[in-house]
């Protein structure tokens, strides 16, 4: 398989763009070689400049669950078009797509629409501050919830220790308000609160993390999550950006039985454009200027062309409700996956939770980043490319997940795993 226009593009790029790209994952960092540039997209396909197809299962990092190019999608973009592409004022589609979040997400009473999942996590914890009128945020080390100051951070050497900056550029003042827990940990949870606990304005957790690989909440600390921050007067934040509209129609707190205060939102919810959200219980809300007084704004906030594609994504989801089929496809990949991992004498473990997975190269099961990080990455990385060169396109780390969407086959999940079959044969 070639990807000589890839390079150079790369090449290219790299004299444009910090590291020739415009995300750091997308430079292939974690898995070796040079990324490969798209030219367009079809259903459960990706076509690189070079010609090459390949089966997705990145789907832009999950905005993608009805497969590229629907068509419902791509007709309501369409006829946004010609309407104007921003107004930086009111739209009746923010309330049709603030009406298909609030029926849908059982937290949201009221919700702010904003540009990106980063923003949206960014905007509940100062929420949260502000409602709450405390400083300490808690966070769950291999939890990601964007590029946020505050939240990127290291766990210091104890598990209830104000954390310190883990990127340049992030002032050890806009983090030490920052709590970092291990996930997972429901006594050390209890622990932090018995000690913090009248500091502590919110906890931010992913329900399904996906940025250490797909990991589940287990029952014991999630009912942990909710009953402490009740009991101790916190805001518990639902990330879902990446699990929400993704593994339920109404995200992974409509399948827990669990009702945040926050929940923040993205990826799905535009469509494939940019656009996130956060939103709550109407008191929580109504804090927010012009209602209240915290702070936040935004230019392209509930941008036209957005709300079109995330209007027209949602109602898909909501009158055809894929779930059940999405899980049988889940289910399908992740038993082919191990059995070639089997019969190749492999060593792994499968995370998966609906429609989004991770296939660890680990002999132990990864229930935190501790655990995550004992992973063979290496491995990883052949695997990656082995796939690459059978056509099947994969995320660029083993601490991402994969994604399918209702554009995927049985056929599409037969070859996957025949490809694997003869990768896996070849890694030891």
């Amino acid at each position: 398989m070639s990807h000589e226009k890839s390079h150079a593009a790369f090449e290219r790029a790299k004299r444009l763009m910090p590291g020739g790209v415009n995300s750091p994952a997308r430079a292939f960092g974690a898995v070796g070689g040079e990324p490969i540039f798209f030219d367009r997209a079809e259903g459960a396909y990706l076509f690189d400049i070079d010609g090459n197809r390949y089966i997705d299962y990145v789907l832009s990092w999950g905005p993608m669950v009805l497969g590229h190019g629907h068509p419902k999608v791509v007709e309501a973009i369409g006829q946004a078009i010609p309407r104007g592409t921003s107004f930086g004022a009111p739209t009746e589609a923010e309330n049709i797509l603030a009406q298909l979040v609030i029926d849908a997400v059982p937290s949201v009473d009221k919700v702010r629409l904003v540009s990106s999942g980063t923003e949206a996590t960014m905007s509940a914890i100062r929420l949260a501050r502000g409602f709450t009128g405390r400083d300490v945020i808690v966070k769950f080390a291999g939890n990601y919830h964007g590029h946020v100051d505050s939240l990127l951070v290291a766990a210091g050497s104890s598990a209830a220790t104000l954390s310190v900056p883990n990127s340049p550029g992030v002032t050890s003042g806009t983090s030490g308000d920052t709590l970092v827990l291990k996930y997972n940990d429901a006594e050390g949870l209890e622990a932090a609160f018995a000690e913090h606990g009248r500091h502590i304005a919110g906890v931010i957790v992913e329900p399904v993390a996906g940025n250490m690989g797909c990991v589940k909440a287990s029952i014991d600390f999630r009912e942990t999550l909710r009953e402490v921050t009740r009991e101790h007067g916190a805001l518990l934040i639902f990330d879902e950006v990446m699990t929400g509209f993704r593994v339920a129609y109404g995200g992974a707190q409509e399948l827990y039985g669990i009702t945040p205060d926050l929940t923040t939102l993205g990826k799905i919810l535009g469509g494939g454009l940019p656009m996130g959200a956060y939103g709550g219980r109407a008191e929580i809300m109504d804090c927010v200027l012009p209602a209240g007084e915290v702070f936040q704004a935004g230019t392209l906030s509930g941008n036209p062309l957005a709300a079109a594609a995330g209007i027209a994504t949602l109602e898909v989801l909501r009158d055809t409700n894929p779930y059940e089929e999405l899980e049988r496809l889940s289910t399908r990949l992740a038993v082919g996956l191990e059995e070639a991992a089997t019969a190749a004498g492999v060593p792994f473990s499968i995370g998966w939770f609906g429609a989004m997975m991770t296939f660890f190269f680990s002999t132990e099961s990864v229930t935190d980043w501790d655990t995550a990080s004992r992973c063979n990455t290496d491995r990883y990385a052949r695997y990656f490319w082995g796939l690459i060169e059978r056509g099947v396109y994969m995320p660029c780390s083993q601490y991402e997940a994969l994604f399918l969407s209702t554009a995927h086959t049985d056929d599409n999940i037969d070859a996957t795993i025949a490809a694997a079959h003869e990768v896996m044969a070849d890694l030891e």
